[in-house]
């Protein structure tokens, strides 16, 4: 890089001023309290935010209306590589930087975590429960156990075995 406070630089693709990437922790949105301002009407006040960790970008999706894709797929979260290309709604910018690690990259989370619909911004994106395990549930008390007399006739069956 030629200046040593510049972390990297996103391009616009189709010509325009770079914008440096001058901080750790970024958020570009259309609000004039982002770090970098997008004044499109498609692009959300919050938009996305990027964070340089363990030498690599990383792009969040901060829930905004018109998405972040990254070499053309929609993604809520993303590492991003040397010259990727992000597009913010549908304006579009290559990440020009260098890692400054021999590291390789983290890895990305589990692709299939979220559904199609929430990916294609058809469905919102809501917490999901953490469910306990099936070894961690707490069993049925005498009470709450309903089972036929069918059932009865079987599982004293396979109890007593003679």
């Amino acid at each position: 890089m030629e200046s040593t406070d510049k972390l990297g630089e996103l391009v616009p693709c189709g010509g325009g001023d770079p914008i440096p990437l001058l901080q750790p922790k970024l958020v570009v949105g259309r609000r004039a309290d982002c770090d970098i301002v997008l004044e499109f009407p498609n692009v959300s006040g919050h938009h996305c935010q990027f964070e340089l960790t363990n030498g690599y970008w990383f792009v969040r999706d901060l829930q905004s209306r018109n998405g972040v894709k990254v070499n053309g797929e929609r993604y809520d979260t993303k590492w991003l590589q040397p010259h990727d290309e992000i597009a913010i709604a549908k304006h579009r910018f290559e990440i020009v930087y260098e890692p400054d690690t021999d590291a390789p990259p983290p890895e990305d989370d589990d692709p299939f975590a979220v559904g199609l619909l929430e990916k294609a911004g058809l469905a919102r994106r809501r917490e999901r429960a953490r469910q306990l395990p099936p070894a961690a549930r707490p069993l049925p008390s005498a009470e709450e156990k309903s089972f036929s007399e069918e059932e009865d006739q079987a599982m004293q069956w396979l109890t007593d075995g003679d």
